[in-house]
């Protein structure tokens, strides 16, 4: 990917300031919010059943994020995402801690099969469990796996659940089944900040509300997520996550364009033909 891409896409945020709708855990809603503000977006925290449909009808994409999870609140997911569905809103899913237990997968893919997601971010374990791929999961959080295995899963959950995915780790991956890309940068500081990657995936929500090539909005959401991290880090690293999490934000607000060409790097991919049967 080029990086006038990415740092147009920016730039059309910016001016667009899309309400993003996100249905996400207690733990995150302060970052998220902030982090949206920072990057340019507007975000709103709604969760009442009886106002979520209307609020997902407005908004420029709704983001659903399964962190703390309660029957009622499965329910507003539900009844939000097919408001959004009728009014072309893209929707995006964070199963947090799926595989984790039997409740958490099984409200993910309630939530695939009633409402038509337009991309899914999650760990390498995460997406595996979602398509019947047994990993061990500890907690909301899962080990790396190998970048081409990383790959592979991601293609074939991109086919299985008929939606862009997106496989977070050392390196990040994102495909619809059929191209994708590869995303390198960012630094393992993020990993030692709650909510990161809850943060992230509401940031590609925001990159998604202003491009409606939701491939190619997740990886220039990757990118810019990355390379911004990469800065942070360079400041603060030796002061440890507290620092890092307040330059992090800075950065999502100034990040400028030699950082996305000297810090990330974007590789494009295209995976094996599908098997007969297994083309989407």
């Amino acid at each position: 990917m080029i990086v006038h891409q990415v740092s147009a896409l920016i730039d059309k945020l910016r001016q667009a300031r899309p309400l993003v709708h996100n249905m996400t855990n207690v733990v995150v809603t302060n970052f998220t919010a902030n982090g949206l503000l920072a990057l340019g977006a507007s975000p709103v925290m709604a969760y009442a059943r009886e106002e979520v449909a209307d609020m997902a009808a407005i908004a420029g994409a709704l983001v659903l994020n399964l962190g703390t999870l309660s029957e009622d609140t499965v329910e507003s997911m539900i009844v939000a995402g097919q408001a959004a569905n009728r009014h072309g809103v893209p929707v995006l899913l964070d199963p947090v801690g799926a595989g984790a237990t039997r409740y958490r997968t099984a409200s993910a893919l309630r939530v695939l099969r009633e409402v038509q997601v337009s991309l899914v971010r999650g760990n390498a374990s995460e997406l595996a469990n979602l398509i019947g791929e047994q990993r061990v999961i500890k907690g909301v959080d899962a080990g790396d796996s190998a970048e081409d295995e990383r790959v592979e899963l991601a293609v074939r959950a991109a086919r299985s659940l008929h939606t862009v995915v997106a496989i977070t780790g050392p390196e990040d991956v994102i495909t619809d089944g059929q191209a994708g890309y590869i995303v390198k940068g960012g630094h393992p500081l993020l990993a030692q900040v709650t909510g990161a990657g809850c943060l992230l995936t509401s940031v590609l929500g925001s990159f998604a509300a202003v491009e409606r090539d939701v491939l190619l909005a997740g990886a220039a959401g990757l990118a810019f997520y990355a390379a911004a991290a990469y800065e942070a880090a360079a400041r603060t690293e030796a002061n440890g996550p507290g620092s890092f999490q307040i330059a992090f934000l800075d950065e999502l607000s100034c990040l400028n364009r030699d950082s996305l060409k000297t810090h990330t790097e974007v590789k494009p991919f295209e995976p094996a033909l599908a098997k007969e049967g297994e083309a989407r």
